[in-house]
C-alpha cells in the first residue's frame, strides 16, 4: 500500500472530487480511482466523500493506492548503466537507439522491457516507474521510480518545473549569442510524426547559450523549463539552428564549405540528432535534499567535437 497526499489548487474549486482526482493522480484510471472513493480509499481533509462531492479548493487529499500490475509488458535482459539507485528511484544513463517505453512499432527491445527485467517489482508502476523520456536517438539521464509515493513527488516536481534538465547540443550555423526561446508547440498539421511551432500549441520555454562555437557550427547548452514532444529539435530548428545529424528536423543534408576530409567522415556517419540529457537535479522524494547528476557526453558526440576543433585548425 501507498498513501499519496495532494493539496488542491484554488483553481480547481467547484470541480467534483473524481475529476479532481483523476487531474492530481492522473496515472491511475478514473474507473480505478472512482473504485477506489467508493471503498474509503481516499480522505479529504480526513473524511470520506463521495466522487460528485463538489471541492472548494485548498483540501489535503490522501489516497491509499494498491499497487497492481498496471501494463503488460515483457521483461527483457537488456544491460542498463545505472548510475544511482535507493530505495526511492534510480538514475539511469541512456545510450542513444534505445526506446524508453514500448510503442507503436516497438513493442520489445525498450528501457521499460529492461527496467522489469533487472527490478520485477517494477511492474506494479506506470511504465515501470518511468516518469519522463527522452527520444530514441537522444543519449543521456533519465529518473526512474521504484514506489509508489517517488513516483507521485518526481511526477509533481516535474509538472511544476522544478526538475532540473540541461542538455548539450551541436547545432549547424554560427551563433552570435544564446537565448530563450518561447515558441508553442504542436503537431505537425500534414505530418502527424513531427511537431512544430503553431500558435495553437501547448507552451514550450527553451533556454540555450553557447559552450563553444566553431567555423561554421555551435556547441550548446540547452535547459528545459517545459518538457514538450521534440521541445529542444523543434525549437532549434525553428531559429534555422536544427541539430546535426536530425533525421527528422534537420532538412537536405549539406557539407559545409572549408570541410575537411575528417570532418566529412564524421558529419556523414552521425545518423542521429547531436543531443544528450547531461544533467539531472531534483528533489529526493523522501530526504528532501537537492541532487544532481552530471554525464559526460557520448564517444559519438565527442568525437563530433573533436573532428570540429581539428577542422577549425586547420
Amino acid at each position: 500500500m501507498a498513501i499519496l497526499t495532494a493539496i488542491v489548487p484554488d483553481e480547481m474549486a467547484g470541480m467534483r472530487l473524481d475529476q479532481v482526482l483523476s487531474e492530481l493522480f492522473s496515472d491511475y484510471s478514473r474507473s480505478k480511482l472512482q473504485t477506489w472513493v467508493k471503498s474509503g480509499r481516499v480522505k479529504v481533509n480526513g473524511e470520506l466523500l463521495k466522487g460528485r462531492a463538489k471541492i472548494d479548493g485548498g483540501e489535503q487529499i490522501e489516497l491509499d493506492a494498491e499497487p497492481e500490475t498496471v501494463l503488460e509488458c515483457e521483461a527483457e535482459n537488456i544491460p542498463l548503466d545505472i548510475i544511482f539507485e535507493d530505495e526511492a528511484f534510480l538514475i539511469v544513463n541512456k545510450p542513444a537507439g534505445l526506446v524508453v517505453h514500448p510503442g507503436a512499432g516497438n513493442w520489445t527491445g525498450t528501457l521499460q522491457n529492461a527496467l522489469l527485467y533487472y527490478d520485477e517489482s517494477l511492474n506494479v508502476l506506470p511504465r515501470a516507474g518511468i516518469i519522463h523520456r527522452i527520444d530514441k536517438d537522444t543519449s543521456g539521464l533519465l529518473m526512474v521510480a521504484k514506489t509508489l509515493q517517488a513516483h507521485h513527488s518526481l511526477s509533481d516536481q516535474l509538472q511544476e518545473r522544478t526538475i532540473e534538465r540541461e542538455y548539450l547540443a551541436i547545432a549547424r550555423g554560427w551563433m552570435t549569442a544564446g537565448g530563450t526561446i518561447e515558441e508553442p508547440i504542436g503537431r505537425h498539421p500534414h505530418d502527424r510524426i513531427r511537431y512544430t511551432v503553431r500558435e495553437d500549441g501547448k507552451e514550450a520555454v527553451t533556454h540555450y547559450r553557447i559552450v563553444q562555437r566553431f567555423k561554421r557550427h555551435s556547441f550548446i547548452r540547452v535547459k528545459l523549463e517545459t518538457g514538450r514532444t521534440h521541445q529542444i529539435r523543434v525549437h532549434m530548428a525553428h531559429l534555422k539552428y536544427p541539430l546535426i545529424g536530425d533525421p527528422v528536423y534537420g532538412g537536405n543534408f549539406k557539407m559545409p564549405a572549408d570541410c575537411s576530409k575528417a570532418l566529412e567522415i564524421q558529419l556523414r556517419a552521425f545518423k542521429r540528432q547531436a543531443l544528450h540529457a547531461a544533467k539531472l537535479g531534483l528533489i529526493h522524494p523522501v530526504s528532501d535534499e537537492y541532487m544532481e547528476w552530471e554525464q559526460e557526453l557520448p564517444e559519438d558526440m565527442q568525437a563530433l567535437l573533436q573532428a570540429l576543433a581539428d577542422n577549425d585548425a586547420e
